[in-house]
């Protein structure tokens, strides 16, 4: 058994190394949502109607946007294609 001698500094540099990534994936998600939004928006689309263009479920647009749901590259590739966009283009 290893000695606990140190353990209290690397626990707690796990925990803030962990909230920190946890931050950064959320402001990613919050960021990628609100370009969706933008977009959805700017081409008159309602949520539900991109879900259709985009081959998904119907709340599914709402937990991008409201960064709830983290996003698959497929997944990616169907809201662009459903708002008749690159990839680069959304992801600007």
């Amino acid at each position: 058994m290893l000695p606990l001698v140190g353990c209290k500094n690397f626990c707690l540099s796990l925990v803030l190394h962990t909230e920190i990534s946890n931050m950064t994936k959320k402001s990613i998600s919050i960021k990628f949502g609100e370009r969706v939004r933008e977009l959805r928006v700017s081409k008159n689309l309602s949520q539900e109607q991109l879900a259709d263009l985009a081959n998904v479920h119907r709340t599914y647009i709402g937990m991008i946007e409201r960064a709830e749901k983290n996003i698959t590259l497929v997944n990616i590739e169907k809201i662009a294609n459903g708002l008749n966009i690159s990839l680069i283009e959304l992801l600007k």
